[in-house]
């Protein structure tokens, strides 16, 4: 099928995770249109997981074609949810959370293997949480440009508790095609984790050296990532 024709077929939805908002896609998204696609980017508040939910599902009810939904860290929760609604017929996992029924954020996080560490949360203030701007850098961004990692610590978005321990109802991918983008370079959410979680989900996984922040760093290999997934769906 020739490009033109798969990327009209589909739309493409982009979700953010925490501490960040859907700018950080810019990279992606211009690619994604400069191939010739529809991508549309949702803007959630990270404040719980239902209004996160919530809203992708304001964007999906938008979209005029199926959907690819695509997520980035905890935005990995939010699609595993959200990709229920029946527009959407596939999703993309990019460095992210995969939770099975039951499970949130926080429980995928409580417990890491021996020789990982936890993210660098400072102590949750009136509900929320933000990183240590001082290591940042090194936890989430370690491949993006320093001025632009500098930023970014400067300016996250506090993310609500209830958004860390909101659990997901049925998940997604037991019943709609998914694919993986392992972050080998992550310092968030350890390439381990990342594996077990894609390899549980059944999800086509492809690995690539990159910060948690590939999505950023790296936007042509996330970029040709979501469009191998269009693809496929588009040639079952």
């Amino acid at each position: 099928m020739a490009r033109t024709q798969v990327s009209e077929a589909m739309s493409v939805v982009l979700v953010h995770g925490a501490f960040v908002d859907g700018s950080g896609w810019q990279g992606v998204h211009t690619i994604l249109r400069r191939d010739g696609y529809s991508a549309a980017i949702v803007q959630n508040p990270t404040e719980s997981l239902a209004a996160d939910v919530a809203r992708t599902r304001r964007v999906l009810a938008s979209q005029t074609r199926p959907v690819m939904l695509v997520g980035h860290g905890y935005g990995g929760a939010v699609i595993t949810e959200a990709g229920n609604d029946p527009r959407v017929a596939g999703i993309v996992y990019i460095a992210a959370f995969v939770p099975d029924n039951g499970e949130s954020v926080a429980t995928l996080i409580e417990d890491p293997a021996p020789g990982e560490s936890k993210p660098p949360f400072l102590p949750p203030q009136d509900g929320y949480i933000i990183l240590d701007e001082g290591r940042f850098l090194s936890a989430f961004a370690g491949d993006v440009e320093p001025g632009r990692a500098a930023f970014m610590a400067a300016s996250q978005v506090p993310w609500g508790l209830e958004a860390l321990n909101g659990t997901v109802g049925e998940p997604a991918w037991k019943t709609k095609p998914s694919w993986y983008l392992l972050a080998a370079d992550d310092r968030m959410i350890p390439p381990a984790a990342q594996r077990f979680m894609s390899k549980r989900a059944g999800a086509t996984l492809i690995e690539a050296s990159g910060s948690h922040a590939i999505y950023i760093a790296h936007p042509i290999v996330v970029a040709a990532l979501i469009e191998k997934a269009v693809a496929d769906v588009n040639s079952t």
